[in-house]
């Protein structure tokens, strides 16, 4: 993984290196579960996006911080599961190599989403 300060930009840059991943790689289906992948970093960025706002008053964070944890502890055994299911000898080798990749990246999309929430609630508990 990568061990820098991530900031919601670098989330973007996460997704936007999967979809290209799957493009460049011509991956023409998804293994089953790279959807809940998906749902949950959709549902982090919806509670992300409602919480910038409350950055002003410091007001109503904690919610937000408690559940994207709650949402990137869950993305976490959803890679797992993904990762046991992509060695479980269904795939080509090289085919492991490319959806690994993809879900990897996706993974590290949720690890972000986490880092932001981590800053906001570093950055509440600091004003309070």
């Amino acid at each position: 993984t990568r061990e820098t300060g991530w900031r919601t930009c670098d989330i973007m840059d996460f997704m936007e290196e999967a979809v290209d991943l799957v493009v460049l790689y011509n991956v023409e289906e998804l293994p089953k579960g790279v959807e809940q992948q998906i749902e949950v970093l959709a549902r982090a960025a919806e509670l992300t996006a409602e919480a910038m706002p409350n950055l002003r008053t410091m007001d109503n964070l904690t919610e937000y911080w408690i559940e994207v944890n709650r949402l990137e502890n869950q993305a976490d055994q959803i890679h797992r599961k993904l990762l046991a299911m992509l060695f479980n000898g269904k795939y080509e080798a090289i085919e492991v190599l490319k959806l690994k990749q993809i879900v990897d990246v996706l993974e590290e999309a949720a690890d972000a989403f986490e880092h932001v929430a981590n800053t906001v609630e570093t950055i509440a508990v600091k004003e309070s």
